[in-house]
């Protein structure tokens, strides 16, 4: 065999070899991946007794916490954006920086969560067993550091390893919805939502979903409380709207049984008119926002627009480490809350300090329930 004849036999037997192990690699992925049934039934962790009453002041809040990765100077790696001048920027890690960067921003979201006091905690982006988070179970972290609650996780993204981007692997994650009642929780069940589902895509986004929590209240009804987190890296917000047909649905059922019902979470739609481009940017406006007003929701339902909802934005660009001025900031978290409840809303703002997103808070009250 001449020299040049094994040369390329080396060549073809190494060729070979990567396409088995890139098509292996697709085989772990695929017989790995499944998505939970819609209607799981959810357990709920110290069950407390307490129950609602008409008339009284209640709060809630919801926070996205990035799975304590997103410091200030944190760029995602699925997340791309472009300059004012035009310039394109990508985020670069895949994980975490590092372990102790999970705990301390976990920590920081944990005590800005425990400052305000809320009745209700509507928390997304928690790891229970994740290689981004360094193995820190901050679902364990936060039900430890928030006592006196019931607490309900719904799963929502759960995957074999992912091996991208090569400098920084995703690497294998659990993780889900954790929402904290101090009221009693009658049931809970997790409802799957509508994702794309094409090849390539079902393996990095999330097996989005909401939990929903049926709380009693006296003198007859339930509050339904609905923590949410629709689909990003949705560019022309396709998947979104099929999302947002099923959520609108089942808020419709649950008023016209006579309950009151609350939505909040992480929407991924800028909130309200204006929201979109209402903050300074030195980047231009990104290809995924869409956005969603009352015109969007069943009759009897509203978005409860925060009284500081044009000072203070609640989630930043990461595809550049947060620099106040220049990444894209808008509204993308808050509550949706049906006419028989009166509410009032506020955006904290941590300056991004522990997340890419801030936390909102809400003061309700419940009044007559529908008929």
């Amino acid at each position: 065999m001449t020299k040049q004849r094994k040369w390329f036999k080396r060549i073809g037997l190494a060729l070979l070899a990567l396409v088995l192990a890139v098509g292996g690699y697709v085989l772990y992925l695929q017989t790995g991946y499944y998505r939970i049934p819609d209607g799981e039934v959810l357990a709920v962790e110290n069950p407390q007794a307490g129950q609602l009453a008409p008339g009284q002041d209640y709060t809630a809040l919801t926070y996205n916490i990035g799975f304590g990765a997103y410091g200030p100077d944190y760029s995602f790696f699925m997340d791309t954006g472009t300059m004012a001048d035009g310039t394109p920027v990508q985020g670069r890690w895949g994980k975490a920086k590092s372990k102790e960067s999970v705990l301390a921003n976990t920590q920081g979201a944990l005590d800005t969560i425990a400052a305000q006091n809320a009745d209700f905690l509507l928390l997304q982006e928690v790891d229970v067993d994740a290689h981004r988070s360094w193995q820190v179970d901050q679902s364990a972290l936060l039900k430890e550091g928030l006592p006196g609650y019931g607490a309900v996780f719904a799963s929502n993204f759960h995957t074999r390893y992912l091996f991208y981007p090569f400098h920084d692997p995703h690497g294998a994650v659990d993780a889900g919805l954790l929402t904290f009642s101090r009221y009693s929780v009658s049931e809970a069940v997790r409802r799957s939502y509508p994702v794309d589902e094409s090849f390539f895509v079902k393996f990095t986004d999330l097996d989005r979903c909401f939990a929903q929590l049926c709380i009693p209240v006296e003198g007859g009804g339930e509050l339904v409380l609905i923590n949410s987190h629709m689909s990003a890296y949705d560019e022309g917000g396709t998947v979104r709207a099929r999302q947002l047909e099923m959520l609108c649905g089942v808020m419709r059922e649950e008023y016209e049984k006579g309950n009151y019902v609350i939505v909040g979470g992480d929407f991924n739609h800028a909130l309200g008119e204006g929201t979109a481009e209402a903050f300074e940017s030195g980047q231009q406006l990104p290809g995924w926002v869409a956005q969603l007003t009352d015109e969007d929701l069943p009759e009897g339902f509203s978005l409860q627009r925060a009284e500081n909802q044009y000072q203070t934005p609640t989630c930043r660009t990461a595809d550049i480490p947060w620099e106040p001025g220049v990444n894209y900031t808008t509204v993308l978290d808050g509550f949706i809350v049906s006419d028989n409840i009166t509410a009032t809303a506020e955006n904290i703002d941590t300056n991004f300090g522990y997340s890419d997103h801030n936390p909102v808070k809400l003061t309700f009250r419940l009044g007559q329930a529908a008929e």
